[in-house]
């Protein structure tokens, strides 16, 4: 019973901040998609800014790492 609560807190651990991450970037690329339409300059700066969620997900899995550690 232990191991499975441990296995499913190191999933939880990784799958809230994927699905956090997935709506953060839906809402970030469409308004990039936006500006970039309007202002091609800011291409730089929205890519940027699509890839600043990501490192949720990655210390999402430092955190599973260091659950199951």
């Amino acid at each position: 019973m232990e191991k499975g609560l441990i296995a499913l807190a190191a999933a939880l651990a990784i799958a809230i901040p994927a699905l956090a991450t997935a709506w953060a970037q839906s809402r970030i690329g469409s308004a990039g998609a936006g500006a970039v339409a309007e202002k091609p300059e800011l291409s730089g700066v929205v890519i940027i800014l699509i890839a600043i969620p990501e490192t949720m997900v990655i210390l999402g899995f430092v955190i599973a790492y260091l659950i199951l550690s």
